[in-house]
């Protein structure tokens, strides 16, 4: 698990458009770093819009939404078009990005035991060091979340 407090592990990942995105070149700003598990799922669906939502907001605040998951990046394109997406979604097709922030586990659903994302959101600051940490949280206002704490710690 990534500790508040600490520096967050570096990343070069590829984007929904094949670009890569590197938490180096965001030093200086702010950076919400989202890993969820599956696009165009109900509960990804509704986490993004409420980020896609909030995203003015947060960029007026000098903050850069990422959301990460294990899809392809064809997938994370049609995705950010289906819904309008406003920031960039991370391929993480191996897991490694995942596992570097300690949020591939195993899960459970219907009593069926598998490896997955558990659902968790990152706040690095402009030196790259992890301001707050959430885990397995719930997709409805997480956004919201996010903005608020910012709004007071921030």
């Amino acid at each position: 698990m990534i500790i508040e407090g600490n520096k967050a592990p570096e990343f070069d990942e590829t984007n929904q458009d094949g670009e890569v995105v590197s938490l180096k070149s965001l030093k200086g700003k702010k950076v919400v770093v989202y890993f969820y598990p599956k696009d165009n799922t109900p509960g990804c669906t509704i986490e993004a819009k409420s980020f896609r939502d909030h995203n003015k907001e947060l960029k007026d605040r000098g903050v850069v939404v990422l959301g990460v998951s294990p899809d392809k990046q064809k997938s994370h394109r049609n995705f950010c078009n289906k819904y309008e997406l406003n920031f960039d979604l991370l391929v993480d097709e191996t897991h490694e990005l995942a596992q570097m922030y300690g949020v591939w586990g195993e899960k459970k659903m219907y009593g069926k035991v598998y490896m997955g994302i558990i659902r968790s959101t990152f706040i690095i600051d402009e030196d790259g060091v992890v301001m707050k940490a959430y885990y397995n949280i719930k997709a409805d206002g997480h956004g919201e979340e996010v903005v608020a704490w910012l709004s007071e710690n921030a």
